[in-house]
């Protein structure tokens, strides 16, 4: 890590760095800069290194963005944020601003005049949003500017060295598929589009084709690489060679070829000769690479990641390793849920006491690599902040008559898990159980679900809204996301969302997550993760397998609002928490289980 200089060591208020970075932007000639909140791979996770806007801004959620003009400057956040930012932003530095009201782009055009240069690092900057800025402020007589370093990496002298976490091979026993095997098959699709090579960028994308895990950023097993998969079958995996041991280069297969990511640039200045067509991705592979390509000699090809879809298609391993970590992660969701119970009628506990003792629970697991995303525990009205994580300033007591949304999920060597619960604490009200059930019909919607081959989850989004709006209700998120097989708890492209036309095949694993929340009162979400697969009884119609195992809180649920076919599907489901979990219990945990599950 680098030693802070006296300079650096006095930037220790957002005023003082935003002041140091106009006298940098200045020097460069430059009126304004754009710092979004990532880093070279543009995914949802990123190193300590790379959280710039945090340094800058004081705001430590997990999206934003900022614009710094020489007069004025605005964080950008979605209205999850609201709160937090609010806590920890500086209103004197930066207006906070929805990034929808408008969105960055809009905003900047209206402040600035005609002749402005606006810089943005083009290396955390996807190739779309690149030429949407320069399009943008083109309209407007300005112009956007690719700075050659980021000016916030001069300022920041204590900034976190990047990680040299090892290099883990994902072996065959969970992966199901060689990389050999993967590199072969979508060499053969390059070809067949006449394709010379593909860049990845993603991070996800890297450790599936390669077969690789690592521990360089939080809740995402993946080491920050970047790949070139070649239509003759060759594929370079470029990585920090300090991270790899002996075993790492056979493990590979005979198709892989190691470089150090340091020969990035030399590496795309290759692939590029002779005016090669080369696939990237436009919204998953950053500007830089697709400027270093052109200036190689390459046409680009604008075309999706290729291994998102065979990476969303889980094969036979995969599955069987997603089913055993859910019945793992479903016993110690067990022991969770009896713990809330049991302790919350005897102390006081806290939603930072919650996050804590469901880790200590899951990491007993010997397959346990961490959590998959932070948790969200939301007592009361901070469970109706869609995405909240609790922090000491925000941190909320259990308090009898209100509810808890616990939506979690870990990573295990065998899979990936995401699952969210709504606890009644006590007594609920006839509100709340209104409200839950509805939240449970749509939920059960979903799960029932069959639908014909090349049916999108943007039309099976209205099967579970429907039950809310008929009362007026509805929730600002998509009904389910993509999830990987030990990576990405997001992984798309599949999605069940307004809107979304990917095609849902067997084999794609997908939350079911409708919600329900009431500002400044609670909130509600029930969340299993399904599989999808052909249907048993109707040729040519798929359906959906719930693979997560976890009771519902029986207390909160509104009888009579259930009709037969969905109070049959609720007691099927909990037999099978039952039968399934049971064995893996102690006898308290069982007995509770009983109860928990019991048919009504």
């Amino acid at each position: 890590m680098n030693q802070p200089d006296s300079k650096a060591e006095a930037l220790t208020a957002p005023r003082e760095r935003i002041a140091a970075l106009r006298t940098v932007l200045a020097a460069q000639r430059l009126d304004g800069f754009i710092l979004p909140l990532a880093d070279e791979h543009l995914g949802e996770f990123i190193p300590d290194a790379s959280k710039r806007l945090a340094w800058l801004t004081g705001f430590s959620g997990s999206a934003g963005s900022a614009i710094v003009l020489a007069d004025k400057a605005a964080l950008f956040i979605d209205g999850r944020y609201t709160l937090q930012a609010a806590q920890e932003i500086d209103a004197e530095a930066f207006e906070v601003r929805h990034f929808r009201k408008p969105p960055p782009t809009e905003w900047l055009t209206q402040q600035i005049a005609s002749g402005a240069r606006i810089g943005y690092d083009s290396r955390i900057t996807s190739m779309r949003a690149a030429d949407q800025l320069v399009a943008a402020l083109k309209d407007v007589g300005a112009h956007a500017e690719p700075v050659i370093a980021n000016p916030i990496d001069a300022l920041w002298a204590d900034r976190p060295a990047l990680p040299l976490e090892p290099v883990e091979l994902h072996p065959m026993e969970f992966s199901g598929r060689s990389a050999d095997d993967k590199i072969a098959a979508l060499s053969e699709e390059l070809n067949a589009k006449k394709i010379d090579a593909a860049v990845l960028g993603q991070l996800d994308s890297v450790a599936w084709l390669f077969n690789v895990r690592g521990r360089d950023v939080a809740n995402t097993p993946v080491v920050q690489s970047f790949a070139i998969l070649r239509a003759d079958g060759s594929a370079d995996f470029l990585v920090d060679r300090r991270k790899l041991g002996p075993e790492i280069a056979a493990g590979l297969g005979n198709r892989a070829r190691i470089r150090d990511i340091s020969e990035l640039a030399e590496a795309l200045a290759e692939v590029a000769s002779g005016g090669a067509t080369i696939a990237i991705d436009p919204d998953r592979t950053n500007a830089w690479i697709r400027d270093r390509l052109v200036g190689g000699g390459a046409t680009i090809k604008p075309l999706p990641d290729p291994t998102a879809l065979p990476r969303a298609r889980k094969n036979p391993v995969e599955i069987a390793g997603m089913r055993a970590a859910h019945v793992r992660d479903g016993r110690a969701m067990v022991q969770m849920l009896k713990w809330i119970g049991d302790t919350a009628s005897t102390r006081r506990l806290t939603e930072l006491d919650v996050v804590a003792e469901l880790e200590n629970i899951r990491a007993n697991d010997p397959r346990h690599r961490g959590p998959s995303f932070d948790t969200i525990a939301g007592a009361g009205p901070n469970g109706a902040i869609v995405h909240y994580r609790p922090m000491l300033a925000s941190n909320r007591a259990l308090e009898a008559g209100s509810l808890l949304l616990l939506d979690s999920g870990a990573q295990y060597l065998d899979g990936t898990t995401d699952i969210t619960r709504t606890v009644a604490i006590g007594q609920p009200s006839a509100e709340m159980k209104r409200h839950y059930t509805l939240v449970l019909k749509a939920h059960i919607a979903i799960a029932t679900a069959r639908f014909p081959k090349g049916a999108t989850g943007g039309q099976l989004d209205p099967l579970a809204r429907q039950h809310l709006w008929r009362e007026g209700l509805d929730y600002d998120h998509g009904t389910g996301h993509g999830v990987g097989a030990y990576l990405g708890v997001h992984e798309g492209p599949q999605r069940i969302a307004v809107g979304d036309a990917t095609k849902l095949e067997p084999g794609m694993i997908i939350s079911n997550e409708p919600g329900l929340y009431l500002t400044d009162r609670y909130g509600i979400r029930t969340e299993n993760l399904v599989l999808v697969r052909e249907s048993a009884e109707i040729e040519d119609f798929l359906e959906f397998e719930t693979i997560t195992l976890a009771p519902y809180d029986r207390a909160l649920i509104a009888r009579d609002l259930l009709d037969a076919r969905e109070t049959a599907w609720l007691n099927a489901y909990h037999a099978q928490v039952r039968d399934t979990l049971s064995p893996q219990l102690s006898e308290a945990n069982a007995a509770w289980l009983r109860e928990a599950t019991a048919a009504i």
